[in-house]
C-alpha cells in the first residue's frame, strides 16, 4: 500500500515523499522574466520544508505568452546564471525542482504580451481579456519549438524535470477546448485534432531532453465551463500522452471563469470540501499507466493519506505551502494537524502590488504575536 512518505522515482528522479508543491504564480521575477534571489530563496525554503518535489510557477516560453507581472520566463539564454542559482538553492537544501512551461495564449492582454494575444481561434470568450489573433500554422510551429527550447534550457540549467501546463485555460488547454478552438484545419474539430498541438509540443520537448529526463503535464480533466473541455475528451488526451511515454500527469480542473469550480476554490472548511478534482483523477488514473498526481484543496493529512492509498500516486498543493513552507516536514515529524491555510486567496494580492506572494493571514498573526 502506498504511503505519503514513500521514497519514489519518476524516470530517474528520486523523490523523498509523495507530496508535491503544485505550480503557482509567485510574482517574484524581473519585468523581463528574469528570476530573482528572492524567488531562489522562496524555493529554497520550500525545499528545506521537506516537500518531495517543487514545481515552479508557470514560466513563459515566448514573450507574448506572458500573463502576469513578475512571471518567470525561459525564452532566452540570457537568464542562465540566475536560473542555475535558483536550481542550486533547491539542490543545496536537498530538494528537487521541476519547471512548468506555459504559453498564456489568449488568456493575456496586449499590454502584457507586447502585441495582440495569440490563440487557437480569434474568438470572444469570457476568459479572454480581448479578442486574440488566431494562430497560423507557422505560428503554431514556432510556439512548439519555443516549448522545446525552453525544455532544453531547463535541462541544461539543472532542473530535475519539466512540466507542460495543459490546464486552467492556457494555450494547450485552449487547443483542447471546443469553446476556444474553432479551427477547421488539422488542429480543430475532433478531439484527436484538438489534441494535436499538445502532442506536437510533447514530442518536441521529449526530443529536446531525451527519454531519460522526466517530462510531465498538468492537465485539466474538465474546464467546468459551458462548451469547454469535458472529462471524456481529457481522457483521450491523457491516453495519447501515456502511450507516448509521459512520465506523470497532474490532474486539475477549471479556468478563471469557472465560478465556484475555479482552480483555486475558496471556503474549504472541512475535509468533505477537499480533493475537489478527485473524480477527474480517478477517471484518468483508470486509463493510464504513468503516475498520476491530483491537486485541489487538500488540507487534512487524513484526506491526503487516504487518496494516496486509494487513488493517486502523488498529492499536489499550492496555497498551503505559501502559508507553511515546512508543512511536509511538520507532517513527517508527527504533527498531523491540518494545513493552516484558510483558502482565502488573499496571498495572491501582494504579488500584484508588492513584488511577491505571501500569506496575509500568517503575516497578521506574526504582527499580532
Amino acid at each position: 500500500m502506498r504511503d505519503v512518505f514513500d521514497e519514489t522515482i519518476i524516470n530517474g528522479m528520486h523523490l523523498k515523499n509523495r507530496l508535491v508543491r503544485s505550480a503557482t504564480w509567485e510574482g517574484m521575477c524581473e519585468q523581463d522574466g528574469r528570476p530573482t534571489e528572492k524567488l531562489a530563496g522562496f524555493y529554497g525554503d520550500l525545499a528545506r520544508g521537506g516537500v518531495g518535489l517543487i514545481i515552479t510557477g508557470y514560466t513563459f516560453v515566448r514573450p507574448e505568452g506572458k500573463q502576469l507581472p513578475g512571471k518567470m520566463g525561459i525564452h532566452t539564454d540570457a537568464f542562465a546564471a540566475e536560473m542555475r542559482r535558483l536550481v542550486q538553492a533547491v539542490h543545496d537544501a536537498d530538494g528537487k525542482i521541476c519547471i512548468q512551461l506555459v504559453h498564456a495564449g489568449g488568456q493575456t492582454d496586449s499590454k502584457t504580451a507586447g502585441r495582440k494575444p495569440l490563440a487557437p481561434s480569434a474568438v470572444s470568450v469570457p476568459q479572454f481579456p480581448e479578442v486574440p489573433d488566431g494562430l497560423t500554422t507557422e505560428d503554431v510551429a514556432e510556439i512548439v519549438e519555443a516549448f522545446a527550447q525552453g525544455a532544453r534550457r531547463a535541462k541544461e540549467y539543472g532542473f530535475d524535470a519539466v512540466q507542460l501546463h495543459g490546464a486552467h485555460g492556457y494555450l494547450i488547454n485552449q487547443f483542447l477546448s471546443p469553446l476556444t478552438n474553432k479551427r477547421e484545419d488539422e488542429y480543430g474539430g475532433s478531439v484527436e485534432n484538438r489534441s494535436r498541438f499538445l502532442m506536437e509540443v510533447y514530442r518536441a520537448v521529449r526530443k529536446a531532453v531525451g527519454v531519460d529526463y522526466p517530462v510531465m503535464i498538468k492537465l485539466n480533466g474538465a474546464d467546468f465551463t459551458d462548451g469547454g473541455l469535458v472529462i471524456d475528451d481529457a481522457m483521450v488526451a491523457a491516453k495519447s500522452l501515456d502511450a507516448e511515454g509521459i512520465d506523470a500527469i497532474e490532474v486539475s480542473g477549471g479556468t478563471p471563469v469557472s465560478g465556484e469550480k475555479s482552480p483555486a476554490r475558496e471556503n474549504i472548511g472541512k475535509p468533505a470540501d477537499e480533493a475537489y478534482n478527485l473524480d477527474l483523477c480517478r477517471r484518468i488514473k483508470a486509463e493510464v499507466q504513468c503516475p498520476v498526481m491530483t491537486v485541489g484543496g487538500f488540507r487534512s493529512y487524513g484526506v491526503v493519506e487516504r487518496v494516496i492509498q486509494e487513488d493517486a500516486d502523488y498529492i499536489s498543493m499550492a496555497r498551503p505551502f505559501i502559508r507553511e513552507p515546512g508543512l511536509a516536514l511538520r507532517w513527517h515529524q508527527g504533527d498531523r494537524a491540518p494545513a493552516y491555510c484558510i483558502s482565502c486567496n488573499a496571498c495572491f494580492i501582494p504579488g500584484l502590488k508588492k513584488g511577491g506572494i505571501y500569506c496575509v493571514e500568517e503575516r497578521k498573526k506574526r504582527q499580532k504575536d
